[in-house]
């Protein structure tokens, strides 16, 4: 069973491990998901993990005395990434074991790579991939699409778990829902340029 202290607010995600811990003020919005041995804390400010955002396998999140930590929506925060008191932008990929410390602000559909390390109060800018120790952009370009199928999949994956199975992303119906996916991300990356 997982730990959640008296603060934690669910707002209906779509899977939560028994091994996830989470402590103070946290809010996990709908369709969000935590994963084995995730780690929650805001003793002082909040956290809040955005709507179909996926929360990989020993990510740790903690607040800064200063500020808060914030997942934008559709967002993958993937395995063994720290976050601490940052800020991060709608439809984002945090790769494996990056950190992103105080201060810092993610723009919308960007792509941190794995093992990147952003110092405190860097501010990347929408529609970025950055890399490095200590991070920073190499390269724009809009990843909406390719983020949202990504936080999709995860979203889907989480309900499968819940649902006990654990084999959702293997065979043909796989592969058409991945193809929805890819539609209905495209769909609403549309639907923004238009707006």
């Amino acid at each position: 069973m997982h730990t959640f202290g008296l603060g934690v607010v669910l707002n209906d995600p779509a899977f939560v491990h028994p091994s996830a811990q989470a402590y103070g003020h946290v809010t996990l919005e709908e369709g969000s998901s935590l994963w084995p041995n995730s780690v929650i804390r805001a003793e002082t400010q909040h956290v809040r993990i955005g709507r179909f955002s996926n929360i990989q396998d020993f990510v740790m999140i903690h607040i800064a005395f200063a500020t808060p930590t914030v997942v934008g929506d559709y967002c993958s925060i993937t395995h063994h990434c720290t976050l601490h008191g940052c800020t991060i932008g709608d439809n984002c990929l945090i790769g494996i074991n990056t950190t992103v410390m105080d201060g810092c602000v993610i723009g919308d559909n960007c792509i941190v790579a794995g093992h990147t390390f952003l110092k405190e109060n860097t501010v990347i800018p929408d529609n970025s991939i950055v890399m490095g120790t200590p991070g920073a952009v190499v390269k724009t370009r809009n990843n909406f699409v390719a983020n949202r199928v990504n936080a999709l999949a995860y979203y889907e994956n989480a309900r499968a778990y819940a649902a006990g199975n654990h084999r959702a992303w293997d065979g043909e119906e796989a592969a058409r829902a991945f193809a929805r996916m890819t539609a209905e991300a495209q769909a609403a990356f549309a639907a923004t340029r238009e707006g």
